[in-house]
């Protein structure tokens, strides 16, 4: 089935973003995922291509196009090339909207020129250890000291899971500046590296996406100046739901992106593999396994480029990118599942892709929103 079309300028983008990716991530992936982390000049030669804040307006040193399709194509190729330790779709397609929609202009000449040319790497935190998806259950706190353009926002507290975290030079940051305000009282403060009181635990060892950095991170007394503030005090609640749409669709975007290639690939062995004599796509258990999968494929691939359709006119609700963030990443691990076992003893081989593929698939289903979460925002739109 055809895609919805796209212009023949995201086409030569998606060109330019394949050999950035073949050229300077695709060999060392394997050393970064040793490493845990992705090195800074990788950043650096992305901003210089073009890669970072591709919705940024031209005059801080952005694309200056306002159109998530870019932001697509490149997310899609990143998987594709596997290389998922590559933090950029989380600074183009979560922080970026934050810095466009609520930045003041002192901010915008601040930030964004070092956004864009990838001196400045980006990250948002959210979760704590006993706060994720309740943002009632903040507990990092801000309080204000001071007024005028002396004031200071005094942050004590700390987060979790936080990607591209070792990395971060700016952080979107949660805060509580209304203890009796639940997650009406919490604000975003953008709290930068330098910053005394700021620091960063280790990296954390997680099962899969062994080359992205995320980290702990740790406040305290940190003195935040108040022009640092994102937004409105006590808003961050609503800037995070106008938000939250984005994201999901950004992770459905590699959703099915995954989907696709380890059906491709899978579809080659069970061509050429073979089991008493014949290849084992010729069995019908290994024929309507593939054709299970590729109608799911097909009909998230459907659903998605309509969601992305949507977005793009300013028209994509809540509840939709809930329903295409927990059932793209739902489909994402039945998959990888299923491929797995058609690979045999291989698939449990680290070497074969598809075991990478099982191990980094599993979060999907987890960051941005568990699939609980989700269920729970589209039935609530239902009314129930």
């Amino acid at each position: 089935m055809d895609r919805e079309p796209y212009e023949p300028e995201h086409e030569a983008f998606r060109s330019a973003c394949r050999t950035f990716l073949e050229r300077q991530c695709v060999p060392h992936h394997k050393q970064w995922e040793a490493d845990g982390i992705v090195p800074r000049d990788v950043w650096i030669e992305a901003g210089k291509q073009g890669l970072l804040g591709m919705g940024v307006p031209e005059e801080f040193g952005g694309g200056g196009v306002s159109d998530f399709r870019y932001n697509v194509v490149l997310g899609e190729e990143i998987a594709r090339a596997r290389c998922s330790g590559v933090g950029f779709p989380l600074h183009n397609d979560v922080v970026e909207p934050y810095l466009l929609r609520l930045a003041t202009q002192e901010q915008k000449e601040r930030w964004l020129p070092g956004f864009c040319s990838g001196e400045i790497i980006s990250a948002i935190a959210m979760t704590e250890p006993g706060a994720g998806s309740d943002l009632q259950g903040i507990r990092t706190t801000a309080v204000k000291e001071g007024t005028g353009a002396d004031a200071v926002y005094v942050v004590n507290g700390s987060k979790t899971f936080i990607t591209n975290g070792i990395n971060a030079d700016l952080v979107i940051t949660v805060v509580k500046t209304d203890p009796a305000g639940g997650a009406k009282g919490t604000s975003l403060l953008v709290i930068e590296r330098d910053m005394p009181g700021f620091t960063r635990g280790r990296n954390l060892e997680k099962i899969g996406l062994k080359a992205q950095d995320t980290a702990e991170l740790f406040f305290d007394d940190v003195r935040v100046p108040a022009c640092n503030l994102l937004g409105q005090e006590n808003g961050g609640f609503f800037h995070l739901m106008e938000a939250l749409p984005q994201e999901r669709l950004a992770i459905a975007v590699y959703a099915v992106a995954a989907v696709e290639l380890v059906l491709e690939e899978t579809l080659k062995y069970c061509k050429t593999r073979t089991a008493f004599g014949k290849p084992i796509g010729s069995f019908q258990n290994t024929r309507f396994t593939l054709a299970e999968m590729a109608t799911e494929a097909t009909i998230a691939r459907a659903f998605l480029d309509k969601c992305i359709r949507l977005h793009g006119e300013g028209q994509l609700s809540i509840p939709d990118a809930a329903m295409a963030k927990w059932w793209t990443t739902e489909l994402q691990t039945k998959v990888v599942n299923a491929c797995l076992q058609l690979y045999g003893g291989y698939g449990y081989m680290s070497e074969y892709p598809i075991a990478q593929a099982f191990i980094d698939s599993r979060i999907q289903t987890i960051y941005g929103g568990t699939t609980e979460i989700m269920k729970e925002i589209v039935g609530r739109s239902m009314g129930v």
